[in-house]
């Protein structure tokens, strides 16, 4: 039995418009409003959205539940397996007492919050979106944060925000290269109009993170280092996305503006440090000190799991691994169910490519970082129940909040709503970006956002005469500033940042955040269609048509040899500099 979507089922697009929204409208009230928990926003969002699919829809009951179930699994593989993964390493490094060398480390780099911010969220934070994505910076950010001694609000919050600049060239650019897969349009074009929008946000991102941290007059205290942050970033984002592509900018940007800071701090020092109100300030004593080799070994989870995230980036190692570790199938009784208005036959595969998937890279990781620390494995499986404890409601929010975002794509209702801001004519361009901010908030996702809409934002682009490179490039750039409000994006955070049950403090902090900057890159994007049009990039259309050439994972054998080679030399350095002995004194330092 196939069932066919519809997206109009009053035959009236304003009340069907207004009824489809009821699910995403119910998400804002309860975590704005009602201040719900959010796996209980959640639950009973999946519900609204079932009964609306099945009522007024009239998708299947079979149908919606096998979609709801589908979606729910998408979030334990691999959302949550990355998640949990990424705070068993944190966790690791805590238990062992490797934290307290790292918060030293940090504070003598600079012990002001605000800089701490700067170099974590937002520069190591992009570091690991460009190489990982899919929920590890916020993760990993949040916690290192938290860990540092910050606010848990401020610590998840600023990590959210911090996430929106690198999310369009995350995972080694795969969301420009689905939209270019949908849309017909050439990677490097689409990249080239992403990096000619996104590098303004990221140049001001900075002073913008830290006004919301201190204040906007403690923001221009470090104005220096603010520039230093967002210009070198911006540039390095702009340089590579408009002459590399898609795959760098986030790695190439993110270590650029960690190393341009650190440097700039060697030689200049805000007048006073800053900390959170009733946070006792630093207190710096010389007798404590820490050896190269301890510092080195304290640090050694993150250098480990840095080596084995770019490494898992590696196309070779990804194809070589999915031959030998990845098992797919057709999810029964949903594939090829369900028919589009155009339609074709909606195939619904689950992948579970359980080597390749990132969460696995930060688990071999934290295998690695037990000896390393020195902790034996035995204590490393108690640690790891602990994580499991600590996560099983963020693991439900997840689950819940991925069975939401397939509900409602495969019942049309995600349509209805991007069918009325396509009806909008000549001011389409404007609302491009609203398109993809809808398409993240929902699924969590830029990659699934412009595999929903890039078709879409290109025919009504043609179909007003704006070239269509703007509005794909702007359903990127739109759904990156959706990523912070995403209900899988606050689930992840705030389990990072231990404020599980306070879901909705998170997702007001972050909310006014999120329309602001959208705003900002709608009014970018009507510039780009009618004023600044020089602007627009030129370029061919590919074939969609054209199947690339088949893997040849046999090609990834040698990058495996050569990871090895490298991961026993890194762990026999650190195993041999490390000495055991204690520091002098504690820290005393917060």
């Amino acid at each position: 039995m196939v069932w066919k979507q519809v997206t109009d089922p009053f035959n009236n697009i304003t009340l069907s418009v207004l009824v489809a929204a009821i699910p995403i409208l119910f998400i804002f009230w309860a975590l704005i409003i009602r201040r719900m928990k959010g796996y209980q926003a959640s639950l009973i969002a999946t519900g609204l959205a079932l009964l609306l699919a099945i009522g007024l829809y009239g998708m299947p009951a079979g149908l919606a539940l096998l979609s709801v179930a589908h979606g729910a699994l998408y979030g334990l593989f691999p959302i949550c397996w990355l998640v949990i993964m990424a705070v068993f390493l944190f966790n690791i490094t805590v238990a062992s007492g490797q934290f307290e060398i790292i918060k030293h480390v940090m504070a003598s780099i600079t012990a002001d919050r605000r800089l701490q911010a700067l170099l974590i969220a937002f520069s190591f934070g992009s570091f690991l979106e460009g190489t990982a994505g899919f929920g590890a910076p916020v993760a990993i950010t949040a916690a290192m944060l938290v860990g540092l001694g910050f606010n848990p609000l401020y610590a998840s919050g600023i990590c959210l925000i911090a996430n929106t600049a690198p999310v369009a060239f995350g995972s080694i650019g795969i969301p420009i290269t689905v939209a270019s897969q949908v849309s017909g349009i050439p990677e490097l074009p689409i990249s080239q109009m992403v990096g000619r929008t996104l590098p303004i946000l990221s140049a001001l991102l900075p002073f913008y993170l830290v006004s919301i941290i201190a204040g906007l007059r403690k923001a221009r205290e470090i104005t220096p280092a603010l520039l230093v942050s967002g210009l070198s970033f911006a540039l390095l984002q702009f340089a590579s996305s408009n002459f590399l592509g898609p795959a760098l900018p986030d790695v190439i940007a993110g270590l650029g503006s960690i190393l341009s800071l650190m440097v700039f701090l060697r030689f200049w020092k805000p007048r006073t440090i800053w900390r959170f109100d009733n946070e006792p300030a630093p207190t710096p004593t010389t007798a404590v000190h820490y050896s190269g080799g301890q510092i080195i070994r304290a640090w050694s989870p993150f250098i480990v799991l840095t080596v084995l995230i770019i490494a898992w980036g590696l196309q070779p190692i990804k194809e070589v691994l999915n031959a030998t570790g990845q098992v797919q199938f057709e999810f029964p009784g949903l594939h090829n169910a369900i028919q589009s208005e155009s339609g074709a036959l909606l195939p619904k595969l689950f992948k579970l490519n359980y080597l390749s998937a990132a969460g696995t890279a930060i688990l071999l990781a934290a295998l690695l970082a037990l000896p390393l620390v020195g902790l034996p494995y035995r204590q490393g499986l108690t640690i790891f129940g602990a994580t499991l404890s600590q996560l099983k409601f963020p693991i439900l929010t997840v689950a819940a909040v991925l069975g939401f975002a397939y509900i409602l794509n495969d019942s049309g209702i995600t349509l209805t709503l991007a069918r009325v801001l396509a009806s909008t004519g000549v001011l389409f361009p404007f609302f491009a970006p609203v398109l993809g901010w809808l398409g993240v908030f929902i699924t969590g996702s830029d990659t699934s956002a412009n595999a929903l809409f890039s078709k879409l934002q290109y025919a009504t682009a043609e179909s007003i005469g704006v070239d269509p490179v703007v509005t794909v490039g702007a359903n990127v750039s739109g759904g990156v500033v959706g990523k912070m409000i995403s209900p899988q994006s606050i689930a992840v955070a705030a389990a990072a940042g231990n404020l599980v049950g306070h879901e909705s403090q998170l997702f007001r902090f972050t909310v006014k955040h999120s329309f602001f900057m959208l705003l900002f890159i709608c009014f970018i994007t009507l510039a780009q269609a009618y004023l600044i049009s020089w602007i627009i990039p030129t370029y061919e259309l590919t074939d969609v048509k054209n199947t690339p050439a088949p893997p040849n994972p046999s090609n990834g054998y040698p990058y495996l040899v050569g990871l090895a080679v490298l991961l026993a030399g890194l762990v026999s350095v650190i195993l041999r500099t490390a000495k055991p002995a204690a520091p002098v004194s504690a820290s005393t330092e917060n």
